[in-house]
């Protein structure tokens, strides 16, 4: 009863119309006003979202909930937008245009937190294969602060003109989502944004606070596969063969020197062979090798560089090691991979004091890098899309859990719901609405 009686009261406080032509509201209301509708609704869609998450391309029920949602605000909402997208667009005026995103799908990972709402779904993924399904990386936070911005945003809609567009982006955690979007027609079948903007939780910085990169804030990402080919035989008679299993081993060893001695040690780079299989007993030497990778670059050079450099080291050590011509080895993409996170510097720098005059400059921290993680993020902000973008994180772990915290894709990863949702509505909010001022 006590809910809702909550959840009526909220309502009745953020979307009534005396609300809607409010004016601006000073930073404590507008912090009051998230934290009782994190106790009115927020809270419980979130523990929904955690309790029920869905794998990339797969998420069905979950676009259909953020649907419901954003039309029960009033918003215009359009689905299947790239697969199971979602957009939903507030016109308010004459003005910019500003999108905000957040993904949507879970990972393939069985829960061990052992909390109350810990995830206990199964899904059978797009491989036919039944796999446990949990929210490792925080993408239910993610959507929950844009159903709590798309009500505050709304709630304030007489302090800011524009247009507001947010989406619900399917299969982040195949990098995928955002590319499909865009090509099924974000940018021309709806408003295209001037700005857009996105955040991560982050297990690894304190619950309440925020960081806001000045340029990089994710690395790009691009998965290879390689067939190492040779000439098989018996392991006894390794002479009358041309063996993969060394060629691949002395491939992997000299993939190593494109970080270590053609790039810059002042440049992030990472080049990872995740998986090698090749032959089936000890005294047969296979035809095949099949190795895969990952690259990891901060810049769209280095990124070139990393890709062009596994061709040439595979052929060239392939050929160095008697390899016929027509047995070299193949390298190939299955997917388009993404480029890094680039902010845009000025409106980086214009949002992050945004943030610290509305939410106080302590809010505010800038640690280090420790990690070369991916976000098709990335894709929204392109140059040749003219769309300014700026990614940022929020906090997701009490201060006395941090040096503990399990890692992002862990079976042990959790995030304090209430500070991580709050905090992230508060600074989406804000930024937003400095970039939609009232005329």
């Amino acid at each position: 009863m006590r809910s809702m009686l909550l959840l009526a009261a909220a309502v009745a406080a953020l979307s009534g119309p005396a609300a809607a032509q409010a004016p601006a509201s000073a930073p404590a209301d507008l912090r009051a006003a998230i934290a009782a509708d994190y106790d009115a609704n927020l809270g419980a869609l979130w523990e929904h979202l955690h309790r029920n998450p869905e794998l990339s391309t797969l998420e069905v029920r979950t676009a259909a909930r953020m649907a419901q949602e954003l039309r029960a605000l009033g918003y215009d909402v359009t689905t299947g937008v790239g697969g199971n997208g979602v957009v939903a667009v507030l016109r308010n005026g004459p003005g910019p245009t500003v999108m905000l995103r957040a993904d949507m799908d879970g990972l393939p990972i069985r829960e061990e937190t052992g909390l109350p709402w810990a995830s206990t779904a199964t899904q059978v993924d797009t491989d036919g294969v039944e796999k446990p399904v949990m929210h490792a990386c925080g993408h239910d936070v993610h959507m929950t602060a844009l159903i709590g911005t798309a009500r505050q945003m709304m709630a304030r809609r007489g302090a800011w003109s524009g247009t507001l567009v947010l989406i619900g982006q399917p299969a982040e955690e195949g990098v995928r989502g955002a590319r499909a979007m865009l090509e099924d027609g974000l940018y021309t079948r709806f408003p295209k944004p001037d700005y857009a903007l996105g955040f991560h939780v982050k297990a690894g910085l304190p619950a309440g606070h925020v960081q806001v990169p000045e340029a990089i804030a994710y690395s790009s990402s691009d998965s290879l596969s390689m067939t190492v080919r040779g000439v098989g035989g018996h392991g006894a008679s390794p002479h009358m063969t041309v063996d993969p299993v060394v060629m691949a081993s002395y491939i992997v060893v000299a993939l190593q020197t494109l970080r270590s001695r053609e790039i810059s040690p002042l440049e992030g780079a990472v080049v990872t062979v995740g998986s090698i299989h090749g032959g089936a007993r000890a005294n047969i030497i296979p035809d095949e090798v099949e190795l895969q990778l990952t690259l990891r670059a901060d810049s769209p050079e280095v990124r070139t560089h990393l890709r062009a450099g596994v061709e040439r080291i595979a052929r060239n050590t392939a050929l160095a090691l008697n390899a016929p011509e027509d047995r070299l080895p193949i390298v190939r993409q299955p997917s388009a991979g993404v480029p890094p996170v680039i902010n845009d510097t000025p409106l980086a720098l214009r949002l992050r004091q945004v943030i610290a005059d509305g939410m106080g400059a302590d809010v505010l921290v800038s640690p280090p890098r420790t990690s070369m993680g991916a976000e098709d993020f990335a894709l929204y902000g392109q140059p040749e899309t003219g769309v300014k973008a700026v990614f940022f994180d929020v906090g997701g772990t009490a201060p006395e859990h941090l040096a503990e915290a399990a890692p992002h894709h862990s079976s042990h990863f959790r995030i304090e719901p209430r500070p991580a949702v709050t905090t992230g509505v508060e600074a989406m909010t804000l930024s937003a609405m400095s970039l939609l001022p009232k005329r």
